[in-house]
């Protein structure tokens, strides 16, 4: 029997997603958390003060889940691969096609390009996230194309007679188009963007950060602000995530949790490389050494 009130004294305050499951075990709702702790008891304290839709729902909760994330956006992310997966009766958002976007290198080309995308291709290139902001997104694409000047139009072959684009004249571009760029140079350019989406460099913070306290000491304020959006974009994509993998693979994730309640063997479902489900299996009682064993009998 589960007992709703002492599963909320074992709430953790971590992040993470929490799915609410009625008498016949279904998920009714998911959502996320900064702390599970204090959300998931705001729906059980104080019931009244919520809104009719909330407390019909609250009627119908017979059990709660939930998985920790390391951080928000993890959760965020987490969030939105379960409802689509589960379908809540309870959750309006995400139940579209809509998925997070990616940052797509296109490393298939003789001239890579940075660009946005919400589809995973296999096509040769090499792409980072999914990432919940994708306002963060737009700005680190702008970003990272005018700090390499990198190439930006889709065009793979060009007439002899090309006349470049504004992005050349205003030293945006290297010229792709004429003939002029250094296929070498271009190429180490684009693995050090690509060194910053993996969050191994970080000269360009230090050097946008140098900037900023460069313009703010001018009392140039709007350039400052700019750069200060630009950091925390920046920061915002170089936060890793782990609940989807850049690979659509199909994989069970497996460990043994030896706790008050016992030993259970957890399994982690991941599905096109998407986290989509937690389930826990009682297993008896565990001696010392015998995890691996009881890993791989599980």
């Amino acid at each position: 029997m589960f007992d709703i009130r002492e599963q909320l004294k074992k709430l953790p305050d971590s992040p993470g997603v929490y799915l609410h499951k009625d008498a016949f075990g279904q998920i009714i709702y998911v959502g996320k958390a900064i702390s599970l702790r204090n959300r998931v008891r705001q729906y059980f304290n104080s019931p009244k003060n919520q809104p009719p839709k909330v407390r019909k729902m609250v009627e119908q909760i017979a059990e709660f889940d939930y998985i920790t994330t390391g951080t928000e956006m993890e959760a965020l992310i987490l969030e939105c691969n379960l409802i689509k997966k589960h379908m809540p009766k309870y959750n309006v958002l995400l139940r579209d096609d809509k998925t997070y976007p990616y940052i797509k290198v296109t490393l298939g080309e003789d001239y890579p390009r940075i660009l946005k995308t919400r589809r995973l291709v296999h096509d040769g290139s090499k792409y980072f996230g999914p990432y919940a902001d994708a306002g963060a997104v737009n700005q680190i694409i702008d970003l990272l194309n005018r700090a390499y000047t990198l190439k930006r139009c889709a065009a793979v072959q060009f007439p002899k007679d090309v006349k470049p684009c504004l992005n050349y004249h205003i030293r945006q571009c290297r010229g792709v188009c004429l003939g002029t760029a250094d296929k070498a140079e271009y190429g180490r350019a684009v693995e050090r963007a690509m060194d910053f989406l993996q969050g191994k460099d970080k000269d360009l913070i230090r050097t946008l950060t140098a900037q900023m306290q460069q313009a703010a000491g001018a009392m140039d304020f709007e350039t400052a602000a700019s750069l200060r959006d630009a950091i925390e974009a920046a920061k915002a994509i170089t936060e890793k995530q782990r609940v989807v993998l850049s690979r659509k693979e199909d994989l069970d994730l497996i460990l043994i949790h030896s706790g008050d309640s016992g030993v259970h063997g957890i399994l982690f479902t991941v599905r096109e490389g998407k986290l989509s489900g937690r389930e826990s299996f009682p297993l008896g009682d565990l001696h010392p050494g015998e995890e691996a064993d009881l890993a791989g009998a599980f």
